[in-house]
């Protein structure tokens, strides 16, 4: 009988836990060598995370035409969603009539949290660590002299008291600011410092001390102004506003238009090899933060009738530190950006999801979502079904004008073909 359980598996060579999983899964070997394959990772695949097997492959297309704070960029996404490269791509050139985008951030302040319970006087205890401020921000700061050179380092705190079914909690921010890091590391090393104090302070007990992925103070801004003439006219303006109002009132559309936007977010995120997850989760918790899941993006009409958007979200991205500095793809993939700040690339992550939001928008207020994604999804579909080479094209091109984008009838016109 098979079983899950295996003994050292961690202590196994790549090799030799592929061949376990092999032998558990009945693989053959063409899925056996596409597994195996780690790609330009090689050997360092083994060292990022456990347990390693293989790797999996995304592909990274070049959006083009985008104009942010007047300079010209070529941005890399890696993301298996077919049309979305291509979307942001034709929203920054219509983009490009109006000078582009413009973006602004504020400084990389991640905020570390300290969880204390059993506080008898949470009021007093509030007011007895603000007033043990410095001696708190010195402690932080004591281990992280590399980052205080850089102008970096833990440089205020805030105190709330919060209401549980448990009772009241103190809870701690420390604002570290992390420089060009996403900060993770240096963020729970800092918390994990000042603990000890706190309670000494207090009487009361402290509990987590983690990074918080609600990046309130690392926010990233993007504004673009879009031609009506460029875009398809006033009416083309009206029916995008009308569908950004929509998702402002309806939480159902809201879900989906603000996946739009983490469409093109994620993939220069995951090409740039930062964390997809944190930013999804301070994304969406930020679109709720009122007590009401809204839009991140706005869009209006202007004096002269054409369309505005602006987005604002918090993106505590770095290019230092973690998978930035040891994937070489996520390494070339930041050389190609040439962004010299982790605030530059937080700025063109947010121009790219603006881009991309638009580009939705404007689809689905003219010819419809599908028409666009049809051809390209298609090709997918062919793949799937067997085609190869000049193939594909052909099956392409009978389903997408057929409108019958589907597996079965790729396989029929496919055998009708051979």
């Amino acid at each position: 009988m098979r079983t899950s359980r295996i003994s050292g598996f961690y202590k196994l060579s790549a090799e030799k836990r592929l061949e376990t999983v092999r032998d558990f899964a009945g693989l053959n070997e063409e899925e056996l060598k596409v597994l195996g394959d780690t790609g330009s990772l090689g050997e360092i695949a083994n060292r990022m995370i456990e347990n390693v097997v293989g790797s999996m492959p995304l592909p990274i297309g070049i959006a083009v035409n985008f104009v942010i704070n007047g300079k010209d960029y070529l941005i890399p996404m890696a993301i298996e969603e077919p049309s979305v490269v291509a979307a942001a791509s034709n929203a920054a050139k219509m983009a490009r009539e109006k000078g582009g985008f413009q973006t602004s951030s504020t400084e990389s302040i991640m905020i570390g949290q300290i969880q204390l319970t059993n506080v008898s006087d949470p009021a007093s205890a509030k007011l007895t660590i603000i007033a043990s401020k410095r001696r708190i921000l010195n402690l932080a700061n004591k281990d992280h002299s590399t980052l205080m050179n850089l102008g970096g380092g833990a440089k205020d705190l805030e105190v709330r008291v919060i209401d549980t079914t448990a009772g009241p909690m103190v809870i701690v921010h420390l604002l570290v600011n992390v420089k060009d890091a996403m900060g993770a590391n240096a963020v729970n090393t800092m918390a994990e410092a000042v603990a000890p104090f706190i309670e000494q302070l207090t009487g009361g007990k402290v509990n987590l001390r983690i990074i918080s992925n609600l990046a309130t103070q690392r926010l990233a801004r993007a504004r673009a102004v879009f031609a009506m003439d460029a875009i398809g006219g006033e009416e083309v303006v009206d029916r995008i506003v009308s569908a950004y109002l929509f998702a402002r009132s309806d939480p159902y559309r809201c879900a989906t238009h603000n996946k739009g936007i983490m469409n093109g977010i994620d993939a220069v995120v995951i090409a740039t090899g930062n964390d997809f997850r944190a930013i999804e989760a301070g994304a969406h918790s930020y679109a709720s933060i009122t007590g009401e899941y809204l839009p991140l993006t706005r869009w209006e009409k202007n004096r002269d009738h054409d369309l505005v958007g602006t987005i604002e979200l918090p993106l505590a991205v770095g290019i230092v530190g973690g998978a930035t500095t040891v994937h070489p793809t996520a390494k070339t993939n930041l050389g190609i950006l040439g962004v010299k700040t982790a605030n530059e690339l937080a700025e063109i992550i947010a121009a790219v999801g603006l881009a991309q939001n638009f580009a939705a928008l404007h689809a689905l207020a003219t010819e419809g979502i599908q028409r666009g994604h049809m051809s390209l999804h298609a090709r997918n579909v062919a793949i799937a079904a067997g085609a190869k080479g000049e193939m594909i094209d052909r099956v392409v091109e009978v389903l997408v004008r057929e409108k019958r984008v589907r597996i079965d009838r790729a396989k029929e016109v496919l055998e009708e073909m051979i």
